[in-house]
């Protein structure tokens, strides 16, 4: 997701689940392990699918022409270093009708990506669904599940490498957005736990199914990375707070089995753990949402990134990756300068950061009101397919290589020692 989209507040998702101990036996990715990424900066490309509530589909990959002008889109990640990507499966022009799947809407990326010698993390689910396809029927899992098995027949043999997929992106947004208060499809409210739990069970059906015809693959599940704290002036809002800040972490959690065991969540589902990040993931806790107030990343009480990535690599002891972050117009340069500062950071102290994804890395027309939304490092495409860069992000992003190859170097940097 991104602030782009017309979202002014973000979610409240029903529920929560104890913090608990870190998972099982398996050990945290220190910086001294490979990464499972061709390059630590990634570009995103946004690739949302839904309908909105008037019965529009969105469909940003059309909007942006990126479909179309693949090769010159990876030809430019690949020039500015950008070796790795996500990018997304448009499951209702795939699986137009039940069961016949048709992947050469997805063609002109997959060979792009290839020519290029950029790696792609693949969304299966971001946020759309063909209309024949009901996420609350009791089906739904085996449904989403043949398609994700389809998918990794259809990528693998293009692929150079590990098959990268993330089954469903942003499950905790999804099942808000769609199960809670009906702002984009399934346009239901009060059900967003009952969503939550379908999703998670489909990402659990639909990664064994990719096992077992793709048993290399791996697999990213992004969730949105947030810090909620009570108002000062309401301190017995804390354990609201509290409860509102926890829940974030509940689909990770039944995913690993930790939450709700009987949807058949166990630690060998989770992979690398995405984590969306944007301006306005930190908020006071209020108790109706509009009346939340953000707190900025300059302000005193922001908690600094690099904490919240280091609680997170503690309680699931996997590797992590930023996999979404960005904002809009001016503000773009100081925020990825920031985010990117806090990563390398994080890196240098140890933390398993694998990667920041930079997203959009191209303009797309806003959710709700269609507006030229300038939240990329390259515009709207000419005819030809040429897209004119931002030169204060694209200067920023070149800062930050540097800043990582010298870290690389000399892991003591003394302007990055937390």
């Amino acid at each position: 997701m991104t602030e782009a989209q017309g979202r002014g507040n973000v979610p409240t998702w029903p529920g929560t689940v104890p913090g608990g101990p870190p998972l099982g036996a398996e050990k945290a990715l220190g910086k001294e392990a490979p990464s499972p990424f061709r390059s630590f900066f990634l570009g995103g490309f946004e690739c949302s699918s839904h309908r909105r509530p008037s019965g529009r589909r969105v469909d940003v990959i059309d909007a942006t022409g990126h479909d179309r002008f693949a090769a010159q889109d990876y030809a430019r990640l690949a020039a500015e270093g950008l070796l790795a990507a996500r990018d997304g499966l448009r499951w209702h022009r795939i699986e137009e009708q039940p069961g016949v799947y048709d992947f050469g809407s997805v063609g002109s990326q997959v060979r792009a990506a290839r020519a290029a010698g950029v790696q792609v993390v693949w969304d299966l689910l971001h946020y759309g669904t063909p209309d024949h396809v009901d996420l609350f029927a009791p089906d739904f899992p085996e449904v989403f599940a043949r398609f994700a098995r389809a998918a990794a027949l259809a990528l693998a043999p293009e692929t150079d490498g590990p098959l990268w997929l993330c089954p469903v992106n942003e499950i905790s947004f999804l099942a808000w957005g769609g199960g809670e208060v009906a702002y984009l499809n399934p346009f239901e409210r009060g059900r967003g736990m009952v969503l939550k739990r379908q999703l998670v069970r489909a990402a659990i059906c639909a990664v064994d199914a990719v096992r077992e015809v793709c048993p290399d693959a791996r697999f990213l599940h992004a969730e949105p990375l947030l810090h909620v704290t009570a108002h000062p002036e309401r301190p017995w809002e804390a354990a609201a707070a509290r409860q509102e800040n926890e829940a974030q972490f509940e689909a990770l959690d039944m995913l690993a089995g930790r939450l709700h065991p009987e949807l058949g969540g166990a630690a060998r589902y989770l992979d690398v753990i995405g984590l969306n990040f944007y301006p306005y993931n930190q908020w006071r806790h209020h108790p109706q949402r509009e009346g939340r107030e953000r707190v900025p990343y300059d302000h005193p009480a922001y908690r600094p990134l690099r904490q919240l990535l280091a609680e997170v690599a503690a309680r699931y002891h996997r590797p992590l990756l930023i996999a979404e972050t960005g904002t809009e117009d001016e503000e773009r340069p100081a925020w990825f300068r920031m985010v990117s500062r806090e990563a390398l950071a994080a890196r240098a102290a140890g933390i398993p950061l694998h990667g920041v994804c930079l997203y959009p890395v191209v303009n797309h027309p806003g959710w709700d009101d269609d507006r030229h939304c300038h939240n990329g490092l390259w515009d709207y495409p000419d005819r030809q397919g040429h897209r004119e860069a931002d030169p204060a992000l694209l200067s920023e992003l070149r800062a930050a290589q540097h800043q990582l190859a010298r870290l690389d170097v000399d892991p003591s940097v003394p302007e990055l020692v937390p």
